[in-house]
């Protein structure tokens, strides 16, 4: 060991001062090493770092507490007889050293350790409380919505100060003992909070996302995790604190970049991006399996809308994006609402990425898992269902060109299928067309092509033409034909659906298609006098979630009901879109369609008797009043014209300022009260189902 210390060196061990001076003496060299290794990557590192050896060495001998030790080592004066006679100062320091020894291995094995070093200016957390204030100030005007939740959810960090009593060997996180997994506190995730918030460290993250991987693994064998989490608060607190800012350090150091028509860049090739990718990488896959645990709907909307930002740093690893797709869209099928609108804009920012075949899996998979979704529908699913073509459309109109040729080849199966059914005409074929799946697909491509067509994307585009324009035709042709396949009283409530999608078509994009000869077979069969309708005691027949009537509601009231107001709505609903109450032949157009109800509710009367009217022949008496009523209003504005048919141009102006007018007629104004009188009942029938006390008038 050497010659016994003399009682001075005792006493000065002995006064608490020795752990201060080795710690003072550690962090000089560690700044040394730091300033070494930055002048190294200039190509001076060679001679910098053998001056450094030499004047290190200097130092150690010069340097002591007092003069007795000026020229003794720190390793002589650790090595010196009185450490044999004191056994609580021996285990102090020998514990020190392992402590010491552990930081510098785990310095030495974390991912990014390379990382650390480059950036060392930004890992020197030494803050005075009138510079964190400065910060906060700062953060305040460049990234409010970060401020607010800051206050909102972490008074603590904003209100955190240094009183000057900040605890010796602070920089490596209260490590425990050698053999043990050191415990997270409250006190340390605070200061990676600080640090995170004032410099933007690179240290700190990945020390903060090392502690999230020990928290998503925390429950798992065969793991080695780096912290130990005893406490919810803690564990809740580390989470948060990741998923919030971790985006907003990485969007300081490697900023990604907006282009003008909404999609984005990957953060350019730089050292510091490569060194990071791997972190990241990382930390998103911890992300994808912390979410795969939780059932908390907040947690998930958290993880969802923050794993959105960092899209554009994981998009190079398509394997990651494969399984982040998979994971958002397993959300948007089967979750609760606020977390299927959180998926879908997740899903939504994946597809604003430049490249096209990662917009080409997005488009595909959404797609069929919606088709997936839609295979069963019920009172409880249709809402759900709805909110999915309704998200799906969005992303499919984000990019006209690309969705063309999905759309093509999807609507083109649907055709193929109805074209086996009409060949082989067997129980099996019909099913390959009357079933929710075909239903769902027609309504849903009405819906794109109704809003890529619409007169506000026409605008939006500079009056460009959409791509999805052409689709129009063969979609309305493959739905008139499903709706012809089968002719039967019990295929009617198929028959409303199509004609019900088509109408949502023609309506945005001011197409004309004849859909009066499919509703009114549909109308007039509830007015037919062959047959008197049966009593039943039967509940309601409910169309929105059927597709085909069961045998027992055949021939009944309460079936011929349903169909009749069903009909008779959507005939409203036609006879007064633009396309048809909007043009100048409006009155010609009604002629056999007034004939034909008329000679139906006569022979309904009949067949009731002489003075009594049913329900059905009321709503289709009231529909033909209407429609008489607005084609006299349009004849009224025609005697004005002074232009002949053949003038188109001189038409086509006469035609756009009616249709603006529509809404004005009769028929536009009994429409009217019809959607909100079925819009009020819908709700009740919500509410009654969600099991709120609602009494449901007829």
């Amino acid at each position: 060991m050497g010659k016994k210390a003399v009682k001075s060196t005792r006493k000065f061990a002995a006064s608490g001062q020795l752990k201060k001076t080795i710690q003072a003496r550690r962090k000089h060299r560690d700044i040394k090493k730091k300033a070494e290794k930055r002048q190294a990557t200039k190509g001076k590192g060679k001679q910098v770092a053998k001056d450094s050896d030499v004047s290190e060495d200097k130092e150690d001998e010069a340097e002591g507490p007092s003069g007795k030790f000026n020229k003794m080592s720190v390793d002589d004066f650790l090595g010196g007889g009185f450490m044999q006679g004191s056994s609580d100062d021996d285990d102090e320091v020998s514990g020190h050293d392992g402590l010491d020894e552990d930081e510098d291995e785990d310095d030495a094995g974390s991912v990014d350790a390379d990382d650390n070093e480059s950036f060392a200016d930004v890992d020197d957390l030494e803050d005075e409380g009138e510079a964190h204030l400065l910060e906060l100030s700062k953060l305040a005007e460049k990234d409010p919505e970060f401020y607010k939740y800051l206050q909102e959810n972490d008074q603590e960090l904003l209100n955190f100060k240094l009183n000057g009593e900040a605890e010796e060997g602070e920089e490596d996180e209260d490590v425990m003992e050698e053999d043990r997994t050191p415990v997270l506190t409250k006190e340390v995730l605070q200061r990676w909070q600080k640090a995170l918030l004032d410099h933007r460290s690179l240290k700190a993250l990945r020390k903060l996302l090392i502690a999230f991987r020990s928290a998503v693994h925390m429950n798992e064998e065969d793991q080695v995790l780096a912290w130990r989490i005893d406490n919810s608060l803690v564990y809740n607190k580390l989470v948060t604190t990741a998923l919030r800012y971790t985006p907003v350090v990485l969007e300081h150091h490697c900023p990604s970049r907006t282009l003008p028509n909404g999609k984005f860049k990957a953060p350019t090739q730089t050292k510091k991006w490569k060194t990071l990718q791997k972190l990241i990488l990382s930390y998103f896959h911890n992300v994808l399996h912390l979410m795969s645990q939780i059932s908390d709907n907040d947690m998930l909307r958290l993880a969802l809308s923050e794993t959105a930002k960092l899209v554009p740093y994981v998009t190079s690893s398509r394997k990651t994006v494969k399984l982040y797709l998979k994971n958002c869209l397993d959300y948007w099928a089967t979750a609760e609402d606020s977390v299927r609108i959180s998926a879908f804009l997740s899903v939504r920012r994946l597809a604003a990425v430049t490249d096209a075949s990662v917009l080409e899996s997005v488009l595909k998979s959404t797609y069929l898992t919606l088709v997936r979704s839609c295979k069963s529908t019920s009172a409880h699913t249709l809402p759900s269902i709805n909110l999915m073509k309704n998200s799906a459309s969005e992303l499919f109109c984000a990019d006209h060109a690309a969705s063309y040729q999905h759309a093509f080849g999807y609507i083109r199966q649907l055709a193929v299928h109805l074209r086996n059914s009409m060949k082989t005409k067997t129980k099996e074929a019909y099913k390959q067309v009357y079933n929710w799946q075909y239903v769902h697909c027609i309504d849903f491509w009405a819906i794109v092509i109704a809003r890529a067509c619409g007169k506000e994307t026409l605008l939006e585009r500079g009056g460009q033409e959409s791509e999805l324009q052409a689709l129009i035709y063969p979609l309305v042709q493959v739905a008139l034909g499903a709706a012809r396949l089968i002719r039967n009283a019990r295929s009617f409530p198929f028959h409303l659906h199509v004609v019900r999608s088509i109408l949502h078509l023609t309506r945005h994009t001011h197409t004309y298609v004849p859909l009066a000869p499919y509703l009114l077979p549909i109308l007039t069969s509830t007015l037919s006098a062959s047959s008197k309708p049966k009593a039943s005691t039967l509940r309601p027949f409910d169309i929105e979630t059927h597709i085909r009537a069961p045998q027992q509601y055949l021939k009944t009231r309460v079936y011929n009901e349903g169909l009749a107001e069903e009909s008779a709505f959507l005939l409203a609903e036609y006879l007064a879109s633009p396309p048809v109450h909007g043009s100048i032949g409006f009155p010609e157009v009604t002629v056999p369609i007034v004939l034909l109800l008329r000679k139906s509710i006569k022979g309904s009367k009949n067949a009731q008797g002489k003075g009594s009217k049913s329900k059905e022949a009321g709503l289709a008496k009231t529909l033909v009043e209407r429609v008489e009523e607005s084609a006299k209003w349009i004849e009224q504005r025609r005697k004005g014209v002074l232009f002949a048919p053949g003038k188109l141009g001189e038409v086509e102006r006469w035609e756009d300022d009616l249709r603006g007018k529509v809404d004005d007629t009769p028929l536009g104004r009994y429409v009217k009260v019809q959607r909100k009188a079925r819009e009020k009942r819908r709700k009740l029938v919500e509410k009654a189902r969600e099991g709120e006390d609602e009494i449901l008038d007829d």
